[in-house]
């Protein structure tokens, strides 16, 4: 009779044991899941950051653009404005040749985040320049900027207005068709003003 109920208690503690350890595996293959999902979780995490630290701003494009431009030694990076809407760099101003007008859509292109370039840079004629028409121009220039921020129409803080031998060139962003068309009506009307180029993007 001993003999049997030795028989049951060493069953007992052997099942015991069993259970316990078969627990104690449980419980870590448990751990392991969650540590793993934690893992898993925590790289998808430091991927969307990777991501979203890669993405780079309009504001950033821009600035690297012009930064890259000023240490251009061909480039007169002064004479160039550079803006950007979703990636896409525009450039506006005047320059001395095409040969200036293809290194700064070069360098522009080959900076990072661009995505493309639009060029509509103009090309000057140094050789009629004087001193004279500088100052008309600036005058022009002047006039004009001075109207389109009396305009409750043009939102005048984004257009540039770059004047050369009284050819006006717009550039910069409008909401919609209508106020581009403001805009160049209103440069049109200025005196001294020969022609206008409306370079002006409309972003919706």
């Amino acid at each position: 009779m001993k003999n049997i109920l030795n028989a049951k208690t060493m069953m007992a503690v052997v099942l015991g044991t069993l259970l316990t350890a078969g627990n104690a595996l449980a419980e870590e293959t448990l751990g392991q899941k969650v540590q793993q999902a934690a893992t898993t979780t925590g790289a998808k995490i430091d991927s969307s950051l990777q991501k979203a630290s890669g993405y780079m701003d309009d504001s950033t494009i821009t600035a690297k653009v012009k930064s890259a431009l000023m240490d251009d030694k061909v480039i007169d990076s002064g004479d160039i404005s550079v803006s950007t809407t979703k990636g896409v760099v525009t450039l506006t101003g005047f320059v001395p040749s095409q040969a200036v007008a293809a290194q700064a859509v070069a360098v522009a292109t080959k900076t990072e985040g661009v995505q493309s370039v639009s060029d509509k840079l103009q090309i000057k004629d140094n050789a009629t320049q004087s001193v004279g028409s500088y100052t008309d121009d600036a005058v022009i220039t002047s006039s004009i900027k001075a109207k389109l921020l009396a305009d409750k129409i043009v939102p005048s803080r984004h257009v540039k207005v770059e004047t050369q031998e009284g050819v006006v060139q717009l550039s910069g962003n409008v909401k919609n068709t209508a106020q581009s068309a403001r805009a160049e009506s209103i440069a049109k009307a200025v005196s001294g003003v020969k022609s206008v180029k409306n370079d002006l993007t409309v972003t919706h």
